[in-house]
């Protein structure tokens, strides 16, 4: 059982009020410059001495300051990904200051708590799928109007960062690997400033496609693992569901593979999972910066193509 831990929430839009739900008497305080109900407008307002943890649920621009301010008074730090610096260096020192100081200081990726993605995870790691030839993914939504209407929000690179981080972190996830090589297959703006349809990928081995858009008007996820011995399939997330899990053995020398699926219809439960998993890393001081740097470097790069 995870302890009762003091959180602040930083910012009271659509994800701060997810985060306070799932905190629930956890959450001591919230802090926000407009909403009328927040104990506090500045960060800077709130005692030390009142909270363990913040969750900060911000726009981009601010997150590197606020999270070094937080990391420097040794609280722990949930930011809703991404997390992105322009300068490279500044996440290489908020790795230091939290290593220094004990501190945890985790990006928030759901996903990895989806069952399926575990599911994919675990079968990965147990290596009946053999050697692994290729990777695809896809993930897709129907927003392209609601950032075409934000000025903040179409500029840029728009989906490839917006998305994309959240494949990238799947990526890691799956392989435990830093892969480098990406490079960019196709970017469009066909309604929107900022990119709205981007592929990347790697050309080698094992073959990695993504696919970002916004332009799905439905909501969608798949995953295509195609390995020596077989391959597995997700289709769909739980909050879009039903969400699907296959799993397909090879029949040599070529045949019909034995084939086992599952279905889930239910709520989405990353967001209870995943706040548990950052109070567990907190008990421990991990912080997961490192991969901050990788996602960072590998999307700015991608950008620059």
């Amino acid at each position: 059982m995870v302890n009762q831990m003091r959180v602040i929430i930083v910012g009271m839009g659509v994800q701060g009020h997810k985060r306070q739900n799932v905190a629930g008497k956890d959450a001591v305080a919230i802090v926000d410059p407009i909403f009328v109900d927040a104990d506090y407008k500045h960060i800077e307002d709130v005692p030390l001495g009142s909270f363990d943890a913040a969750i900060l649920c911000i726009p981009d621009e601010p997150k590197i300051s606020m999270v070094r301010y937080l990391l420097l008074h040794k609280k722990h730090v949930l930011v809703e990904k991404p997390l992105f610096a322009a300068k490279p260096s500044d996440l290489l020192d908020l790795k230091l200051i939290a290593d220094t100081n004990g501190t945890t200081c985790y990006t928030a990726y759901n996903h990895r708590f989806e069952p399926h993605f575990m599911k994919m995870k675990d079968l990965l790691d147990s290596g009946f799928l053999g050697k692994i030839y290729s990777v695809r993914l896809f993930y897709g939504n129907g927003t392209a109007r609601l950032v075409r209407d934000s000025a903040w929000r179409d500029r840029g690179a728009g989906v490839l960062f917006d998305l994309g981080s959240h494949l990238l972190d799947t990526i890691n996830y799956w392989f435990e690997k830093y892969f480098e090589g990406f490079i960019i297959h196709s970017a469009n703006c066909f309604e929107n400033l900022s990119y709205d349809h981007v592929t990347f990928g790697i050309d080698t081995e094992p073959l990695i496609q993504v696919e970002l858009s916004l332009l799905s008007w439905r909501n969608h996820f798949y995953a295509d693992i195609f390995a020596e011995n077989g391959s597995a399939h997700i289709n769909s997330l739980c909050k879009w569901g039903p969400s699907t899990f296959t799993v397909r053995e090879r029949k040599l020398p070529s045949g019909q593979p034995s084939e086992e699926s599952i279905t889930l219809v239910q709520p989405d439960p990353t967001w209870n999972l995943e706040y548990n998993h950052f109070k567990k890393m907190c008990e421990s001081s991990i912080n997961n910066l490192e991969k901050d740097i990788w996602i960072n470097d590998t999307l700015q790069k991608l950008y620059q193509l």
